[in-house]
């Protein structure tokens, strides 16, 4: 019996990864498929479909009606999308400078700095609600979007994902720019910032869902209809029982969640180059 080559056992390697990864895949996006099938269900608000099916019995477009007739929704997305834009480009500006001080500066107390700033990822979020609450509410800044937005400016995680970018160009780079007579701030905005696409995307896909996603924060902070988020709308679909009307929440969810994909699909490519350059170590 002659021995299977090399070749041919890669082949079936190959092929057995595949059909693993679609079973994987399959169990991973069946939630999200089922979500949407309980979308088009009429009767989902009354009977929840059980067992849980792909196609549905009564397929209506009733539920996203009802989502979109009192204009709710909209509102709600560009509330979202308000303070998505903004915590973007505060959190990525935040990270790229501060891991790049981190990576290319010296100054006194770097290293004890730098771990401060780790530390503070190692704090949750529940035991820093109260202390910003109580802030802004001294500001008199409560139900209004700079509770939202200004927090993102601390992305701890954003800038040691930055300076571990940084550390992975050539110091090259720097050195022949001061040698021309370059700064700091032209050394960063000129020749590491265009450099930094891929990072740059990363944190951007990040803190849009972060953003877009958060619920416990905004739901202190904000009590006005008219400054409400997706998810805070999304929680609000009950009837007065309080049972959650399945049709509806399912709708919302399904309707909420494409700007994330769109998002991600746009910029996927830049995570993966951010990935390929996280292992190259410039000399």
């Amino acid at each position: 019996m002659k021995t299977m080559s090399a070749n041919a056992r890669r082949r079936w390697a190959d092929g057995l990864v595949a059909i693993l990864l679609l079973l994987l895949g399959t169990i991973l996006i069946y939630p999200f498929l089922w979500m949407v099938s309980v979308g088009f269900e009429r009767t989902a608000n009354v009977n929840a479909p059980f067992p849980p099916r792909l196609i549905p019995y009564d397929f209506s477009l009733f539920n996203f009606e009802l989502v979109f007739e009192n204009g709710h929704l909209l509102t709600a997305y560009w509330n979202s999308g308000v303070n998505a834009f903004f915590s973007v480009i505060l959190s990525v500006s935040s990270a790229l400078l501060g891991g790049y001080a981190f990576s290319r500066g010296r100054f006194k107390g770097k290293k004890l700095l730098f771990i401060l700033v780790l530390a503070t990822m190692m704090i949750p979020f529940e035991t820093t609600l109260i202390p910003m609450f109580i802030m802004f509410n001294e500001f008199h800044l409560i139900d209004t979007r700079y509770p939202i937005i200004l927090p993102s400016i601390i992305n701890a995680m954003g800038i040691l994902l930055c300076k571990q970018f940084f550390d992975q160009l050539p110091e090259g780079l720097r050195e022949s720019a001061k040698i021309d007579g370059a700064g700091e701030f032209k050394i960063f905005f000129h020749i590491f910032l265009p450099l930094a696409g891929p990072i740059t995307a990363t944190l951007a896909i990040l803190s849009f869902q972060g953003s877009w996603n958060s619920f416990v924060w905004p739901l202190v902070v904000i009590n006005s209809q008219d400054l409400k988020t997706v998810p805070l709308l999304l929680s609000q679909f009950s009837q007065e029982s309080g049972t959650p009307l399945m049709g509806v929440t399912m709708a919302t969810a399904a309707v909420s969640i494409i700007p994330v994909m769109v998002v991600f699909l746009i910029m996927q490519k830049y995570i993966i180059q951010s990935i390929a350059l996280s292992g190259l170590k410039g000399e």
